[in-house]
């Protein structure tokens, strides 16, 4: 086999590649001569029909498998041969495939850059520090009982917070426009469905009074029609109505996983899940400090486009399905969710990704079983059976996969800061979760 290596320019490669005829041509006949034992033909007992005829009938198809096979058996054989790393799959052009002639291609790709890991000089870290107070427990039990509460009418003027049902019609320059009108509909005042000042200028209505709203659509609205118009809205209040908190007692402790017990229990739950909480929170602020500061000592790598485009097409594919479920096969994601939504985030988890894969493998970092084992425990202890949680990931490799991947990316924040300036933060419980987002390579 002959083997050839180009620099086309950056990380791409142009690999030309030349097969011997016959391999493939001995492949082929091996492969027509196993047909023929089972191949069924008109005129021709089982298992005795002639070579030249299966070659006639089945040779050109034949032929095709065994090229895309060798092909792709080739290769991997050649890339190995010149000690590169592909990143991606090759763009593969025929040059020579005739029957009895070498088999001649080109494979374009990218390859991995030699990552040499930069000095994370002078890190500094700011760490969170709070705590889980007894106001902060109210908060979320006040939370929980908003969740389960229920709308009732309320017999006085609304305020924000409170639900109307009104019917209401837009007008502009004494036109009703397509979409502005609706009946019986439910509006929360404050949850900014509507355009700006429409629920505003429902504060303090009663039922059964008719609001008239002077309206302006913002400059920036969806519809060319309507951005920037002056328009108004007539409304009728139908209804005011309130939210009534649930109570505090054993039908709501159900909702939230706790069969049986008192307030005080319930509580103690509650606080056990903000605690574990806040350490997530943490320990996702101070990683993202670190991870920041990777990315920033590695400015100047050079990245494969294509890792960058599969990283933006996963995370297209991932925004869909949370938002709109899976995606039709004919239904062209790009042009919904363009490349721009997501080119700098997903330039920055390749860049983590090898970077950090190269931190693991110079401090030669393990993921230990006992971090792995705790990792897994902590996820199955918010569940309702911990133990078949944990039995789950364990039996699942790409699971597990995952978490041990977790554990090192972990060893190497824990690596780095050991070297780091770290400063406490006094801050609120809120506060703390308002400093943590995603930070790892799989961010």
């Amino acid at each position: 086999m002959r083997v050839s290596v180009e620099t086309t320019s950056g990380l791409e490669r142009r690999l030309t590649v030349g097969v011997p005829a016959d391999r493939v041509d001995v492949a082929v006949d091996k492969r027509l001569q196993e047909a023929a034992r089972n191949v069924r033909l008109p005129g021709f007992r089982p298992g005795k029909v002639p070579m030249r005829v299966m070659q006639q009938r089945f040779g050109a198809g034949v032929r095709q498998e065994v090229l895309g096979e060798v092909i792709s058996q080739s290769f991997q054989e050649a890339v190995i041969s010149e000690n590169l790393r592909p990143a991606g799959q090759p763009n593969i052009e025929a040059r020579k495939m005739d029957a009895g002639q070498d088999v001649e291609y080109t494979a374009t790709f990218e390859v991995f850059p030699t990552v040499e890991v930069g000095a994370i000089d002078d890190l500094s870290i700011e760490k969170p520090v709070a705590d889980v107070t007894d106001a902060d427990i109210d908060d979320i039990v006040e939370v929980f009982r908003k969740q389960q509460g229920k709308l009732v009418t309320a017999e006085r003027a609304a305020v924000k917070g409170d639900t109307l049902v009104i019917d209401f019609e837009g007008f502009r320059d004494g036109e009703a426009f397509e979409g502005g009108s609706g009946e019986g509909t439910s509006l929360e005042l404050g949850s900014g469905r509507m355009i700006p000042g429409f629920e505003d200028g429902l504060i303090d209505a009663s039922a059964g009074e008719e609001k008239v709203l002077q309206l302006t659509f913002p400059e920036d609205y969806q519809s060319e029609d309507l951005a920037g118009a002056d328009v108004e809205f007539k409304v009728q209040v139908k209804e005011v109505q309130e939210l009534e908190l649930a109570p505090v007692d054993e039908a709501l402790f159900a909702q939230y996983g706790l069969e049986e017990g008192t307030e005080e229990s319930f509580r103690a739950e509650v606080k056990q899940n903000m605690e574990r909480e806040l350490r997530n929170a943490i320990e996702a602020s101070v990683k993202t400090q670190v991870m920041d500061a990777i990315v920033a000592a590695h400015c100047e790598l050079e990245l494969p486009a294509s890792l960058i485009a599969q990283e933006v097409n996963a995370m297209r594919q991932q925004m869909f399905q949370q938002f709109g479920g899976a995606a039709p096969q004919d239904l062209d994601l790009a042009s919904i969710l363009p490349d721009e939504m997501f080119s700098d985030q997903a330039e920055r988890r390749v860049k983590l990704g090898l970077v950090v894969a190269e931190m693991i493998s110079q401090f030669e970092l393990t993921a230990e079983p006992a971090k792995v084992r705790e990792a897994i425990e902590d996820i199955a202890s918010t569940y309702q059976d911990p133990e078949e949680v944990i039995n789950w990931y364990y039996s699942e490799n790409e699971q597990l996969a995952g978490i041990e991947s977790r554990v090192l990316e972990d060893a190497v924040v824990e690596k780095l800061l050991s070297t780091a300036a770290i400063a406490e933060v006094e801050c609120s419980y809120q506060d703390a979760l308002a400093k943590a987002r995603p930070a790892t390579p799989a961010e």
